[in-house]
């Protein structure tokens, strides 16, 4: 509602006001369950399927080293085995001259796509002369064509290696040949161009990323939707608990299927159940207690408002003034005490002799009115009770059959036990209490409808106060009919402890 002015006037409009978007204390936008778990798996399926790419590609690199490098020691072996044992085909003998020696073999060797199998000889001039076979290298530069590369080669003290040149990496290994004694004047090498094997590599990696990156956009797909349904109840929640107001506490949420999400829709329903109830409660409450105060306010007001001046007549309403005010007194320390009873430190239970609790009560009872009041019975037994809260609820039940009895009735005070359960009771010989009127008594500002005697000043709020007592010791209080008349009040409690000294 906004009221805005023109020319002098005052005009008030009504305007549609939208629901902000849900932001943090800070001012920013939340990030909804459904991003949150999409981001997340978002991230953790990428360093997954990453973490899965990156080790193929380590495995399929490490499978093209050991195949080069078996490939270059069988090579290298079988020249060696062809030196020691082989002959010259045309002498039938062992070979004497390196060059035939490298000849014949290259000759009859067949290489791989990237290999070269290449002899070095070494010239008058210090030189090195290749030798090869007729074979195309699919690089730019062939290590034949290298006098650089062979030179550093065939002067290394290694058998192998890897020579790095700006055409691209060469893995070798080579076979020395000399003479006996001298150094060595040839040398076998066998050379491979990893270029393609790596690329081979590189490709299915790249292709694997890409499968990796359409299986992961199908599942976030998939989850997004997954996501969507599985949450759709706590939006449903989220939305509900949004139009929940004081005035409409009705709605309640669909519950479908009986996983973790319908355990909470069951939940939130139960909660809205017992908020309703409170709420309920609390309005009848107000009600009762702004009518159950407002006629002793009325009763004040209209004596004050028509006392005169006469000695006497301002004694009397003063005399019912006071009443009424003490009255009402009364009320608000019931309520108050009705309201502490909703906290966990209404009782602070410790261990009582139920006997000697049961004595207190009907000693502190008999000065309650002109009764014949008897100590029917005592439980012998020790429990956990708050001596206090239990004592002012059997006052209580002693106190509201006073009224509903006349001089000389008997009433009864006592305690039993009755299996698993303790009782404390009241019995009177008084009118009894309708059927109707079981269940209502115990609630707020509610009275019988059938009653002997004086109706006393109680607002209804003792048998209350007594159910509330009983309900903070984890029991209830339980009304049936006494023999001969009347009616028994008893406080019925829990798993009392064993006497001292019982054997069992």
């Amino acid at each position: 509602m906004t009221t805005t002015t023109t020319a002098g006037a005052h005009r008030t409009t009504d305007r549609t006001t939208t629901t902000p978007a849900p932001t943090t204390d800070s001012g920013r936008r939340r990030v909804s369950a459904r991003v949150r778990i999409l981001l997340w798996l978002l991230f953790v399926m990428a360093v997954a399927l990453a973490s899965v790419a990156m080790t193929t590609r380590s495995f399929l690199l490490r499978d093209v080293d050991n195949r080069i490098n078996g490939l270059l020691t069988q090579e290298t072996g079988e020249f060696a085995n062809f030196e020691e044992r082989g002959g010259d085909p045309r002498t039938g003998r062992p070979f004497t001259d390196a060059d035939r020696l490298l000849t014949v073999f290259l000759e009859r060797q067949n290489p791989d796509a990237d290999e070269e199998l290449i002899g070095l000889v070494t010239r008058t001039d210090g030189g090195l002369r290749p030798l090869r076979q007729p074979h195309d290298v699919p690089v730019a530069l062939p290590l034949d064509r290298d006098a650089d590369a062979l030179r550093r080669i065939f002067g290394s003290p290694a058998s192998s290696g890897v020579l790095h040149r700006p055409e691209g990496e060469i893995r070798w290994a080579k076979v020395t040949v000399a003479q006996q004694g001298r150094e060595p004047d040839a040398a076998f090498v066998v050379a491979f161009h990893p270029e393609r094997e790596q690329a081979r590599v590189n490709s299915m990696f790249r292709t694997l990323l890409g499968i990796s990156g359409v299986a992961l956009l199908l599942t976030v797909g998939i989850a997004w939707a997954v996501a969507g349904r599985i949450l759709r109840p706590v939006r449903v929640v989220r939305t509900a608990a949004a139009q929940l107001t004081e005035q409409d506490l009705t709605r309640r949420i669909p519950v479908h299927g009986n996983d973790d999400i319908a355990a909470l829709a069951d939940t939130f329903n139960g909660m809205l159940d017992r908020l309703e109830r409170a709420f309920a409660a609390q309005r009848e409450f107000v009600d009762d207690a702004g009518h159950e105060l407002r006629t002793p306010i009325t009763i004040v007001r209209g004596h004050l408002e028509l006392m005169g001046d006469d000695p006497a007549e301002r004694e009397e309403t003063v005399r019912l003034v006071t009443d009424e005010l003490d009255r009402m007194s009364r009320i608000v320390e019931d309520l108050l005490l009705l309201a502490k009873a909703e906290r966990p430190d209404f009782v602070s239970p410790e261990p009582v002799q139920v006997a000697e609790l049961t004595a207190d009560v009907y000693v502190k009872a008999r000065t309650l009115g002109e009764r014949d009041w008897q100590l029917d019975g005592v439980a012998d037994l020790e429990a956990e009770l708050d001596p206090q809260r239990i004592t002012q609820a059997m006052v209580q039940l002693a106190q509201n059959a006073v009224q509903h009895t006349t001089p000389g009735q008997t009433i009864r005070i006592g305690s039993r036990t009755d299996g698993p359960h303790l009782e404390l009771y009241v019995a009177d010989s008084g009118p009894g209490v309708q059927p109707q009127d079981t269940e209502v008594i115990f609630e707020r500002f509610r009275r019988g409808t059938a009653r002997r005697g004086a109706r006393g000043s109680g607002a209804g709020l003792g048998l209350s106060i007594v159910k509330a007592i009983a309900e903070g010791h984890r029991g209830r209080v339980r009304l049936h009919g006494t023999p001969g008349g009347g009616a028994t009040f008893a406080l019925v409690l829990p798993a009392p402890r064993a006497p001292e000294g019982d054997p069992t």
